[in-house]
């Protein structure tokens, strides 16, 4: 398990490299608070691919997919601390913010947790944009061409190597904002990353269904 998941990681990583990556920045935080940058399930990939503004924490589960989770989110440059909302959550989250703050990290969350709801936001992103006084920042993407798993609850979208790919970044939101707020944030930065998509390629006729 170690070896292949030491190979997933550089698999994915030489994916990542290949994607044509334009990023949006409308962040308006430009003091030195942590980040906690907040997205939606099945938008993941495309952001791995975006150069962070410095070494960011995530938080991946103990369950088997979360073990090769582990070793993509390494091989991508992120700190990984084990835990979910199910199995040792409030002490992962205790785990992060520790780290965030010896080590100065910003922090990745999908907020819609391990199991959804699609687009629900879940109180770990925020205690710990409150806990390190951070700013939490809505993140999201779009790629064609790309495969979509539309079995999969969340949709996650897969963008075909040398895919073109948006990453938007949304305006900096206090630790206190409500969870409907953060959502509408996410959402609207999804919706931004296709538009900007949409005007450099042409429409997809399918991204392909699995």
């Amino acid at each position: 398990m170690p070896l292949l998941g030491w190979l997933l990681g550089w698999l994915v990583r030489a994916w990542l490299a290949t994607l044509r990556l334009t990023v949006i920045d409308r962040t308006s935080d430009g003091g030195t608070a942590p980040w906690v940058l907040a997205f939606f399930h099945g938008t993941q990939v495309p952001l791995l691919a975006w150069r962070r503004r410095r070494r960011t924490g995530v938080l991946v589960s103990f369950s088997a997919d979360g073990a090769w989770s582990t070793a993509v989110m390494r091989r991508a440059g992120m700190v990984v601390v084990r835990g979910s909302t199910s199995r040792g959550g409030a002490r992962a989250l205790v785990a992060l913010v520790k780290r965030m703050k010896a080590e100065s990290l910003d922090a990745a969350f999908a907020v819609d947790g391990p199991k959804g709801p699609y687009g629900t936001v879940s109180p770990g992103v925020l205690a710990c944009a409150r806990h390190v006084g951070g700013v939490l920042v809505p993140i999201g993407s779009a790629c064609a061409p790309r495969r979509v798993l539309r079995r999969a609850w969340d949709r996650m979208a897969l963008p075909l190597p040398f895919a073109r790919a948006v990453v938007v970044l949304g305006p900096s939101l206090p630790a206190d904002t409500p969870p409907e707020q953060l959502a509408e944030a996410i959402e609207a930065v999804n919706q931004a990353a296709e538009v900007a998509l949409a005007a450099k390629t042409l429409p997809l006729s399918a991204a392909d269904r699995l």
